[in-house]
């Protein structure tokens, strides 16, 4: 079964509107690419895992195809999708809640390589080739409004925009400015409260609890300062983290809280200092 290395996005700061661009909601799930060849369906990961045991409700006859898209399951109340709730259909073996692949792509069909072909191409053959359902849906976007879609999926409190070029093909396993990707942050303000042992990360602290592992965005200068402060604040240790007064603060961009209060995925911006 072949499987295709899924192109990747680009990622910048701000929204923007242009007319050679088309902009869809970014779906907060996990990549999936469907496979199908000789009425054989297989499900892969974007690091070539097989979950085809996972969701055998994509598991259908039908043309030679592969397909490139996000696999999500929706918040029962809002229709908006739970990145919590898919990850909990994941990792269960048993679990089934309702799954929604939204497909945004697609490369083969019918034996032919489509890759090289301009995105709003693929996105006619894409039209033609699946009859949207509860399970399988075609992505919507719009022709050159980014700025709206983002204000949009703000309001939604969505996770973000994608752009892609009209004319963009499909660059496996790449990351070019054909894709990119405007994530709709939030901010908090957090006390640095420990370092991890193993894997660089800071932990933070929220109003004096655990709110998060900081991994992302620290640069090498801003690790060295904080290291030279830090071992004069140590108050103890556990198995995972040296912990220090919490006198450091930080400001973090972060994804959404989650169920348990937690910032998901944290990435540090700057450092506060108390005036």
């Amino acid at each position: 079964m072949e499987f295709i290395s899924p192109m990747l996005l680009e990622q910048i700061e701000k929204p923007f509107s242009d007319a050679r661009y088309v902009f869809e909601p970014k779906i907060d799930g996990h990549r999936l690419e469907l496979s199908r060849s000789n009425g054989k369906t297989r499900l892969f990961t974007r690091h070539y895992n097989d979950v085809t045991l996972k969701y055998p409700e994509l598991v259908t006859d039908g043309p030679d195809i592969i397909l490139d898209g996000e696999l999500a399951v929706m918040d029962p109340d809002t229709g908006i999708p739970d990145f919590e709730l898919t990850m909990s259909r994941f990792q269960s073996k048993k679990s089934r809640l309702p799954i929604s692949y939204v497909v945004f792509d697609i490369l083969q069909y019918d034996g032919v390589d489509l890759r090289d072909q301009p995105l709003l191409e693929r996105k006619s053959i894409l039209d033609c080739a699946i009859t949207d359902s509860p399970t399988i849906s075609k992505i919507a976007y719009i022709d050159g409004r980014g700025e709206d879609l983002y204000d949009l999926i703000v309001k939604r409190k969505m996770e973000g925009v994608v752009a892609k070029r009209k004319d963009g093909r499909y660059h496996a396993g790449k990351r070019t400015d054909d894709f990119v990707k405007i994530i709709n942050y939030s901010y908090a303000d957090v006390s640095i409260a420990g370092w991890r042992k193993g894997d660089f990360g800071w932990l933070a602290h929220v109003n004096g609890r655990p709110a998060g592992v900081i991994e992302l965005g620290v640069p090498p200068t801003h690790k060295q300062a904080f290291n030279g402060v830090a071992k004069t604040l140590i108050t103890g240790e556990d198995r995972e983290f040296v912990c220090v007064q919490p006198l450091i603060k930080a400001r973090v961009k972060f994804r959404n809280l989650t169920k348990g209060g937690m910032l998901r995925s944290p990435v540090f911006v700057k450092y506060i200092f108390s005036a």
